[in-house]
């Protein structure tokens, strides 16, 4: 390794680095340059900064976009609308208004900087590291910390490069490069590692099509992916207007990583995950001729120029077939207009496609829910079971062409079998620019005169109270592996009005799992959940960690944890324990009862923790540094920080 060599991460990293040692598997603190935020997430931080007694954010640049929970079948999403607006006012955030677009995709053409990091309150935030950013998904809570001038800590992750070469082949694009990631190494792969990718494979790849590779190592567990800032790069914010943001961020020569992988592109065909995991890949081929009800293009996963000009130029002069229900979602609306100004929507609307409005709509549940037992592919980043709101959905993910191929065959198709050539587009050189809909942060001294707009439905968080010396708990559920945020607390258009009111939302905790829960653990007061492999993967809201608590939850047990949900889990003071043996989990079922004595010391003199399971001694495990041990023992972060000012 040539002296001094180092990748892009550790650049950023190192550039940012407040507090720790760059050790993998060591904790560091470091500093936040710009936060994001969404309404499913938002409201939550808002009310944080509030509990927290915030007077004006701290950070470079804040922005909260509205785009999750867009339908307004009643008061509640327009009053969380309504808070939101006052509370960027309130606290010097950039508001980007319903109907704008996607966070993500607005984030990239309005705001996205090489060499800056961001924290957001939504797992697929690592899509910025399209620009050369190092941007990381958290919950709410430290993201209001970041946004108090706080710096985000972690354990400082293993940095993972994949070395890109070759040029993708004719209906084979950006979404099948993260497939084969999932494909080869599941939704596990990347915990505890920042992907980074590198080669001359990359001169082939837009500045959107490393956007949806990035995004989507979310489904990979990453702590986030990380592409150079390259003339690529500069090509992208040149076209936005913003070259100025511009500058060269790239490894240096020699430098090394702690892994390797490499992807030849030019031998990737096309693939699709099938229900019910993003890591259930195999090629398209596979399952060919299976039938359709809806095929769904757009989101935060293929959120680019090409994504729809290529499906409206293989449907151009043709229909799709009329079983199958063609959903456009347009990613921002400066993208609707781009599209609408070169043509693209008029081909795509003769087809029979039915445009959304831009924002997530689908891809979080808020509305295109597919029939009963009927297979949707969709280009989405994620198809955990339920998530597209019909509880027994058929979820498949996949490019745009495999999509719009299948939608204008009314079966799952290979794109390599169409009668046609593959169509291509690039990046337009001038897209629309449209900033209207942007709310600026005011002068401070206005701000300070603007008052919280509060609904009917938005309540005051509960107090949490710190972790007990001794606990003796009951489980009330015992789960299986890869348990996601979304089947503890889902998402769609039923639940997710309530993300305000977490007595409300309370009542949905594991319903699709086990509708009794909410109850017995209203009745029983403290108890435990043990878990399998991966528990709690995919979204990063918090209300997946709140609101069990507010429920009595105090301690989880599991084989494995995701790394947002862990940390939210210790933010809002629920201790994560792991077991030493994991084939102690088996003892350990629904009804059976934890004690865990002298609780305080035993975190403190290391990792190793005893239980007695139903009288007999369990070794657990615990990853927590000092400082999380403070959390907890303080009932959560806000009661930390409350108490260390």
């Amino acid at each position: 390794m040539a002296q001094d060599a180092a990748n892009v991460a550790r650049k950023l990293l190192r550039d940012h680095l407040v507090s720790g040692e760059m050790t993998p598997g060591s904790e560091i603190g470091i500093r936040i340059d710009h936060t994001l935020t969404q309404d499913a997430t938002g409201t939550m931080v808002m009310l944080e900064l509030e509990a927290m007694g915030v007077d004006r954010v701290q950070t470079e640049l804040s922005a909260q976009y509205v785009d999750h929970n867009l339908i307004q079948e009643d008061y509640r999403n327009p009053d969380d609308h309504v808070f939101l607006q006052s509370a960027c006012q309130r606290f010097g955030v950039w508001y980007s208004r319903p109907g704008n677009g996607i966070s993500h995709a607005v984030h990239q053409e309005r705001f996205g900087a090489p060499g800056r990091t961001m924290l957001g309150s939504d797992s697929h935030t690592p899509a910025a590291g399209s620009l050369g950013m190092l941007a990381i998904g958290s919950g709410g809570l430290e993201v209001a910390l970041a946004m108090a001038g706080e710096p985000f800590h972690m354990k400082m992750p293993e940095i993972w490069g994949v070395e890109l070469t070759g040029t993708l082949p004719d209906w084979v694009s950006a979404k099948d490069v993260v497939l084969e990631m999932l494909r080869r190494h599941g939704v596990k792969g990347g915990v505890g590692r920042v992907i980074e990718y590198h080669g001359p494979g990359l001169e082939s790849l837009s500045a959107m099509d490393r956007h949806v590779i990035a995004n989507m190592g979310a489904e990979l567990g990453a702590t986030t992916t990380v592409f150079p800032s390259d003339a690529t790069t500069r090509r992208y914010l040149h076209a936005q207007g913003r070259e100025d943001a511009w500058h060269e961020l790239t490894a240096d020569t020699g430098c090394e990583y702690e892994l390797h992988d490499h992807i030849d592109l030019s031998e990737l065909v096309p693939l699709i995950a099938k229900p019910s995991s993003p890591g259930n890949v195999v090629p398209v081929s596979e399952v060919a001729g299976e039938p359709l009800y809806q095929a769904y293009i757009g989101s935060s996963a293929n959120p680019g120029y090409r994504d729809f000009a290529v499906p409206a130029k293989m449907v151009e002069g043709r229909a799709v077939d009329a079983k199958v229900s063609f959903d456009v979602n347009p990613s921002s609306r400066a993208m609707l207009e781009t599209l609408t100004r070169d043509g693209w929507l008029g081909p795509l609307l003769h087809s029979g496609a039915r445009l959304h409005q831009a924002g997530c709509n689908g891809c979080i549940g808020m509305g295109q829910a597919p029939a009963t037992g009927r297979n949707s592919l969709r280009t989405t980043p994620r198809n955990f079971p339920g998530r597209s709101g019909t509880p027994e959905d058929a979820v498949f993910l996949c490019s745009p062409e495999t999509a719009t191929a299948s939608a204008l065959r009314g079966e799952i198709t290979d794109p390599r079998t169409l009668d046609f050539a593959c169509p291509s587009a690039g990046e337009p050189e001038d897209p629309v620019v449209n900033d209207t809909m942007l709310q600026a942060p005011l002068p401070l001294e206005i701000a300070r005169q603007v008052e919280l707009v509060k609904g009917p439905n938005i309540a005051s968080l509960p107090d949490c109270e710190g972790l007990p010396d001794a606990l003796e708990l009951p489980v009330l559920l015992r789960v299986g592996d890869n348990v996601s945020t979304d089947e503890i607390m889902r998402a769609g258009a039923e639940v997710l009005p309530y993300r305000s009111n977490i007595p409300e939302i309370s009542n949905f905790v594991y319903d699709r799992i086990d509708p009794d829960y909410p109850r017995r653990a209203r009745e029983t007061g403290n108890h435990a959940i043990v878990g399998g492999e991966n528990y709690g993967q995919g979204s990063s809201r918090e209300h997946a960690a709140l609101a069990p608590r507010y429920l009595g939850l105090r301690v989880v047990v599991a084989k494995h944890f995701a790394r947002i949900h862990w940390q939210n889990l210790v933010n809002f003071g629920v201790l994560p324990l792991t077991f030493a043996n994991p084939d102690d989990a088996d003892a350990v079922g629904q009804g059976s009862t934890i004690v865990l004595e002298d609780l305080h010391r035993a975190l403190a003199a290391g990792p190793e923790v005893t239980a007695t399971v139903d009288g007999k001694p369990v070794q657990l495990m615990h990853g927590l540094s000092e400082r999380q041990l403070a959390l907890l023992q303080a009932g959560g972060l806000i009661n930390w920080l409350r108490n260390r000012t």
